[in-house]
């Protein structure tokens, strides 16, 4: 059996994107495309699906075929070549759902992250006691001990996003649910994940916001979601949304912006940043 292929990374699906106007502003079909290169038209769709890895050969062909300016094409095959290079994450494919990878490297390429979370707290917020006491209580667990510290590890790294210089805004909805739902037995588990989030929330770059129960319903509680938006102009706002065992990935105008309406709407009637401070404290008192 052939070993899966890694999920694309964010600038595979950029390039990708771009290779694609290039051929339709040279006013070409795929079919044709594929005729240069002596390949199926399957090939170039698959090239500009980000479906598979850019192979360099090809990629200067095209860009000859569509008529780049030379400087402009190495600076493109440079860039090829740095997307090509497999993401950090790439060290856990033994644990990483092949769903899930495109969704680390989106993470890592966003400007601006805003989720909304019914049911446990964000992974990026998520303390280490926190995201293994979910582990164990999951699906995760029947794979084994071992595979759970490996989930926790990635869990862990991914924070790391939050460290950097280029730190993306990350905006969350936590639903009240979330603070009701003790993890573990032992109450520290929780104490220390809320004292977590409201040190966290002091980062500029860091809005946390409660969806009350008093707030009554909302537009958004059929599932958690992601929406990603990036400083790439070439790469639309992207929307995640995870179910049992898979994950879909939007970014079709229309479903996009019916999400990013949930999220300003749910925004509007949750309680503020300075607000939710104040649930926040107020849990962690009861655990």
């Amino acid at each position: 059996m052939s070993e899966r292929r890694p999920a694309p990374t964010v600038g595979q699906v950029v390039l990708g994107r771009r290779l694609q106007e290039l051929r339709e502003a040279a006013g070409l079909k795929r079919e044709e495309a594929a005729r240069v290169l002596r390949v199926a038209p399957a090939t170039v769709r698959r090239m500009e699906m980000a479906e598979v890895a850019l192979k360099i050969p090809y990629v200067q062909v095209l860009l000859e075929t569509y008529g780049v300016p030379a400087e402009e094409a190495t600076d493109f095959v440079n860039l090829a070549e740095e997307a090509n290079q497999p993401g950090w994450w790439q060290r856990f494919h033994d644990v990483l759902p092949e769903w899930f990878s495109l969704y680390v490297s989106l993470e890592g390429a966003a400007r601006l992250i805003r989720s909304y979370e019914p049911h446990f707290m964000p992974g990026l917020l998520q303390t280490e006691a926190y995201a293994r006491a979910v582990m164990e209580g999951g699906t995760i667990a029947q794979e084994g001990v071992e595979a759970v510290e490996r989930h926790v590890s990635l869990r862990m790294t991914r924070q790391r996003l939050l460290e950097r210089d280029d730190a993306p805004h990350l905006w969350v909805i936590i639903d009240e649910t979330v603070l009701r739902r003790p993890v573990s037995i032992h109450g520290k588990v929780m104490r220390d994940q809320l004292t977590k989030l409201l040190e966290i929330t002091e980062d500029r770059k860091v809005t946390v916001q409660v969806a009350e129960f008093t707030a009554g319903p909302h537009p958004g509680t059929y599932a958690p979601f992601s929406l990603f938006r990036f400083a790439e102009p070439e790469l639309p706002d992207m929307v995640f949304t995870e179910y049992l065992t898979g994950a879909l990935y939007l970014d079709s105008r229309r479903e996009v912006a019916a999400h990013l309406e949930v999220l300003d709407h749910m925004t509007t009637h949750a309680a503020s940043a300075v607000q939710t401070k104040k649930i926040l404290r107020r849990y962690r008192r009861e655990y």
